[in-house]
């Protein structure tokens, strides 16, 4: 059986692997690397979509037992991830591709506002399309953003890079006895409600 090609694919990325080497921030040595292996990609000539998380510089939830409002410490979690986007655009921009940073807020100084119909065009056009700001709402995670314009930009698939190494019972980072599943249906997935991958991410892959 011939295997379909994958011609568009939606990359996540947390905040935190911007870090590299560096306690906070932005490491230039990530950047370049992330960079360099984004190119390998679009080289098959795959389309690449990416949602970049803004933990490296500040977590809306975090924020929020810190005694910050809730809602506030969210958007200054989206606010991070355009910093975050802007920096990787420009890090693809110096391996010689083509970058658009879209914002699910209205930063029109720095970056095109986020409508699907244009972001569908960047990435038929070649462009590597960042996707800013998660879903533009608090309470919902850059994690649950990925899934939401995975598929709105129809990606034929979905890569989740981060620390946690596949899917698992609970979060790992925080509970020694999380079990790891080797494979697992969206229905399975859904009874087990798996606490550090998010509810709302199974609604939209479902689809």
């Amino acid at each position: 059986m011939t295997k379909k090609k994958i011609n568009r694919i939606l990359l996540k990325l947390s905040g935190e692997a911007l870090l590299g080497k560096e306690p906070f921030g932005v490491d230039p040595e990530i950047l370049v690397y992330l960079a360099a292996e984004i190119k390998s990609i679009v080289d098959l000539d795959t389309q690449v979509g990416i949602v970049i998380g803004g933990g490296n510089i500040f977590r809306g939830e975090g924020l929020a037992q810190s005694g910050i409002d809730r809602v506030t410490g969210d958007q200054m979690g989206m606010l991070a991830t355009i910093i975050n986007a802007l920096a990787l655009q420009d890090a693809l921009e110096r391996q010689g591709l083509v970058a658009r940073v879209m914002s699910a807020l209205k930063v029109n100084e720095v970056c095109e506002d986020y409508i699907r119909r244009r972001a569908i065009r960047h990435l038929e056009k070649g462009r590597v399309t960042i996707f800013s700001a998660g879903t533009g709402n608090p309470y919902f995670t850059t994690d649950s953003a990925a899934s939401l314009r995975a598929v709105e930009i129809e990606a034929d698939l979905l890569i989740k890079a981060t620390r946690v190494n596949g899917v698992f019972s609970q979060d790992p980072l925080k509970n020694d006895d999380a079990l790891h599943f080797e494979s697992i249906s969206y229905d399975k997935f859904y009874f087990k409600q798996a606490a550090c991958h998010g509810y709302y991410i199974y609604c939209y892959v479902q689809r």
